[in-house]
This record gives C-alpha cells, structure tokens and sequence, in this order.
C-alpha cells in the first residue's frame, strides 16, 4: 500500500528516501497537474533551495508537469521561496512550487505550493490537491533537455527579478550605507547568495553549499544561532545580526550586543515603522502564538487586529482578502503592505535595516520605544521531542479540560484557536500545540519578564509529565 501522503502546515514534508521519494514526488505533482487542469490553470514555476536532492527532485517535477502538458518556469540554482513566489506574480503563473522543507532537520525535504497572488496556496486548494494524489504513478517523463527544447520548460532567473523587485521598493542607499554593521547568518541556506550581491559589505556566516546544514536544523532560533550571537558581541563596529532559515523565508534578528530579537519585536518594530513613519495603514493579522503586545499596539494605532491559526497560509489568505499592514507568526514568518502576500526573511530584515538607517537608532533603542509604548515583556519556547503516544495523551488531556492550574496558579482563563493557551494572569499564558511538521510537542510563553516565562515553562514541564 503506498504512503498517505498529507500537508502540514506549510506543504508536505518527509524525509529523504523515507517518504520523500522520486515516487512520492511523483504522486504529489501528478495531483497539482491535475488539479491545475481542473481549474483552468497551465502556468508553473518551480524552484529549490539548498538542500540535498533539490535539484533533482525540482527537475522531476518540471518534467512530469511538461509531459502533461504545462508551461514550466524552472529557477537554475538554488532560490528562496520569496524568490518562487515573487516570479509568480511577475510571470502571471498559475502556481509555484518550491521544493524544499523550510526550517526542519537536515534530513527532510518538501514540497510548498505557492498561488498566483504570490503566496501559500489557501487551505481548501491544498485539500482539493490532497485528494487527488493516486495510489501510484508509474510513467516517465522524457528527459530535460527533451522540454528545454521544445519550450515546455525554460530556465527562469528568480535571483535576479527579485534583486530588481528590492532595488525599486527600498532606499538601498540608505541601507547601504550601515550595511558594514551588519552580520549576516544564512545557515547554510538559500539567502546567502542574493544578500551578499544586495550588501556586499556585510559580514555573513554559513554563506557557503552545504546541504546538511552542518548537522543542524536551519531554523533561525536563539539556541542555533550561537555563533552569530558572539560573532557580533566580540566585534567591533557590527551593530545589528540577521538570520535566515533554509528557505530564507524566515527571520531573527540580534542586538548591537549580541542579544536575540525575537519576532513578536520585529513585529511591533514593523508595525511602528509603518504606522508613524510610511503613515501606512491597515489590519493586523498574527497567528495564535503571538505576543499579545501587538494588539495593544494595533489598538494604539486604531488598527482593526485578528488572531488565526498557526500557519503563514492562514495569514496570506487575509492579506490577499484584506488591507493589511502587517502579518506574521511567532516562528519568524512575518509580511508587511507594499510586497507579496509572503513570508520574507530578507525583505523583513531590510525594513528594518531601513528603520535604523532613517531613524539612527540601535536596535535596542528601538525596542525601548515599543516597550514605552506597550509595556516590557519577554517570550520563550521550549520544543519537546517526546514520543507519540506521549503527545497524544497530552494533547486528549488539554482538550479535555484536565489542566486547570499550573505550578500551584490556577487558569483563570483559556483560549483554544489553535492548541491550548492557558492565561494564569493578564499578561502571564503557557501555550501548548504538537507541531504540524515534526515529531514535537511546543510550549510556549509570555510574561512580564524572562523570570516568569521561564517559571511558567519549568512548571508547565512538570505538570505535562505527570498526565
């Protein structure tokens, strides 16, 4: 019997010669060509990132769509998603498809379906392809070169489209000019390339081909970015760190000295900038995970605000409905107005950049305004690798109602959007949700200072291994 084969959060994710196989690959293109001839659809461009088999299994699937009669746009190299998703809309495509398995261990792989405003496929349509994946799929297309020259597949520069893209939206030289305080981390990923050709004078790390990512998830969070962190604490003249994730969708930023900048403030810097200096406006959209400060600051503003599921794709789907200002999740997916309905950890990054560069301040000086504004907080994570069936009794117990005080402070209220957020005061909630790609349980919190949160989390610890 073959694998089901099923979307998590952000596309379909398996490892390497496990799951994601030529097969697998194979079944899961045959349902988005058959999808796209159900809905009128012939236009396709594809991508990969820096992983192992990218290139492989990104040329399966262009061959496969050409032998079925679809007009393919193939990225040579390897690209970010933006970069898939920006070439959509400026080739009029029907769809993207990045091949890629965005911040997850080295060992996976995936497949992300991007629509033709620029950004993740809704859920319904990735329901509608899921459904349409066979059993099996046994023709072989004819080779490469066969399409190359017969037109059906042609070689597309994302690289460079997005290069002109960021070149005509941002005050480059403004940006430039600060750029030699800037350390940059690509953690092995697909943004070292363009970075470096948009700021060469920025110190990057991990901007080399490795597909194994030295071992380690690409995922730009404070315990994998070490290095970066140091880097930046010993160095003289380096002011601001940013890192991306493997598929440079995703963004952290650190402080002049060293200190994470996690993306509940690139949030609320985002929407600050916007707000007083663009005098943009619009809604806010976040996910389920994100601090509550953002809501105080959207209401400052007089900003409509809405909380969705976890997942970019939830978001995305607003911001192609709405006017939206800012959108993100506490993962480090974060769009802003004025580019696609996308994650971008570049682009992000470059707003701010353009912040510091037209306000002159530091980071922290910067985060000093928020909190004059919204109040102090601190947030954290902690991911427990536990097994299955431990999950899963967690999970069927928060549903349940069975958490009812944590660490002796009862729950005086609790949200259930998305996973389980507990509030054992105002401004003080443990949050607990299985991850939608990985064999992981999250639990997250915020409160009025690292004290708390980290209080809260041990005792959440606690409380979890006893049921």
């Amino acid at each position: 019997m073959a694998d089901q084969i099923k979307f998590g959060t952000d596309g379909w994710r398996a490892i390497i010669a496990d799951t994601y196989t030529i097969q697998n690959l194979k079944r899961v293109t045959f349902a988005t060509s058959e999808w796209l001839r159900q809905n009128n659809m012939s236009k396709v461009v594809i991508g990969h990132d820096c992983r192992f088999g990218g290139e492989m299994f990104a040329e399966t699937a262009a061959r496969l769509l050409a032998s079925e009669g679809h007009q393919v746009y193939l990225a040579q190299g390897f690209v970010s998603t933006p970069m898939v998703s920006l070439g959509v809309v400026k080739k009029s495509a029907d769809l993207g498809i990045v091949i890629t398995a965005s911040h997850n261990p080295p060992a996976y792989n995936g497949f992300k379906l991007k629509s033709r405003y620029g950004g993740p496929t809704i859920p319904k349509h990735i329901s509608e392809v899921e459904d349409l994946i066979p059993e099996n799929y046994n023709d072989e297309p004819d080779q490469l070169a066969t399409y190359l020259a017969n037109g059906r597949i042609s070689y597309l520069n994302l690289e460079e489209i997005y290069i002109e893209h960021v070149e005509a939206n941002f005050d480059m030289d403004a940006i430039r000019s600060t750029a030699s305080a800037l350390a940059y981390d690509a953690m092995y990923g697909a943004g070292q390339n363009v970075l470096q050709k948009l700021l060469p004078d920025a110190t990057c790390l991990h901007c080399d081909y490795n597909p194994g990512f030295n071992g380690q998830a690409p995922e730009p969070i404070m315990r994998n970015l070490e290095e970066l962190s140091g880097l930046i604490a010993k160095t003289p003249g380096l002011k601001v760190g940013l890192a991306n994730d493997g598929d440079a969708d995703r963004i952290g930023m650190f402080d002049e000295k060293g200190s994470f900048v996690d993306s509940h403030h690139i949030l609320l810097l985002l929407l600050y900038y916007l707000a007083e200096f663009k005098k943009e406006k619009g809604k806010v959209v976040v996910t389920f995970s994100v601090t509550d400060q953002i809501i105080k600051l959207a209401e400052i503003y007089g900003f409509e605000y809405e909380v969705t599921k976890i997942g970019f794709k939830y978001i995305a789907e607003k911001m192609v409905e709405e006017d939206i200002i800012v959108g993100g999740e506490e993962s480090g997916g974060i769009a802003v107005k004025g580019h696609i309905p996308e994650r971008d950890g570049i682009w992000i990054g470059l707003v701010i950049m353009e912040l510091m560069a037209k306000t002159g301040k530091s980071l922290t000086e910067l985060v000093e305004t928020i909190y004059d504004k919204v109040g102090y907080f601190s947030f954290d994570r902690d991911d427990l690798h536990i097994s299955e069936d431990a999950k899963e009794r967690i999970i069927e117990a928060c549903a349940d109602g069975q958490i009812n005080e944590i660490g002796g402070r009862p729950v005086i209220r609790t949200e259930r959007i998305d996973g389980f957020k507990y509030y054992v005061a105002d401004d003080l909630w443990v949050m607990i949700r299985p991850s939608g790609t990985e064999p992981v349980l999250r639990v997250y919190s915020q409160g009025p200072g690292k004290e708390a949160v980290r209080e809260l989390l041990s005792a959440t610890h606690e409380a979890l291994e006893n049921i």
